[in-house]
């Protein structure tokens, strides 16, 4: 791909999206980073940015908020605000080693819930999280409002099964650090790429 057509994804997103961008940080366990958020003007699905390189797209990730912006302005682009929004993916991950001691981290799980979604689709691997259904939805609807304690067992496994399945694509999806090094990293392999880290997110 040349660095014109490099440029002409990241203007657009990979589905065409022309909305704000916004700098959003994942902590997690196994990787904690900033990404890009394209979020969709009209009926156009919110996404995160990913850049495709041969037979696949790659996440661009960066350690702070400030490389994202350069990133972003290098391109021409501004972010649509100054500070990034926190998903706490640790928290997540955590209730997932008991779910059934441990108490639902709501706001931790919707915001994981939207996350993974905006992944796999600027990944275009929206297959790789499970097919959502009815129970899919009405769960979904009882955590927007607060009441997962009224989740059936239908509805927390399939909640389980996406939070499960959502962790392992953000641990595994190919990310891009500091997209100028060219430097691509697969399921969360370090190298140093410039960023003088073992794991270029570990401090975002």
């Amino acid at each position: 791909m040349t660095k014109i057509e490099r440029a002409d994804v990241f203007a657009a997103g990979r589905r065409g999206g022309h909305g704000d961008l916004h700098a959003y940080r994942v902590r997690g366990r196994g990787r904690c980073a900033v990404v890009l958020w394209i979020g969709g003007e009209g009926d156009e699905p919110d996404q995160v940015l990913a850049l495709p390189e041969a037979d696949r797209c790659q996440v661009p990730v960066f350690v702070t908020v400030r490389q994202a912006r350069v990133y972003a302005s290098r391109r021409g682009r501004r972010l649509a605000t100054s500070e990034a929004n926190t998903l706490e993916l640790s928290r997540v991950q955590h209730w997932l080693e008991d779910p059934v001691r441990r108490s639902v981290p709501a706001g931790d799980v919707l915001e994981a819930w939207n996350f993974f979604e905006d992944l796999a689709r600027g990944l275009g691997g929206i297959h790789r999280l499970p097919q959502q259904s009815a129970v899919h939805h009405r769960a979904y609807e009882k955590l927007f409002g607060d009441e997962c304690g009224a989740w059936t067992p239908a509805e927390q496994r399939v909640v389980l099964e996406l939070m499960t399945a959502g962790v392992e694509l953000w641990n595994s999806c190919p990310v891009i650090v500091k997209p100028c090094s060219k430097i691509v990293f697969d399921r969360g392999t370090s190298a140093t790429a410039g960023a003088g880290v073992d794991d270029p997110v570990k401090s975002a």
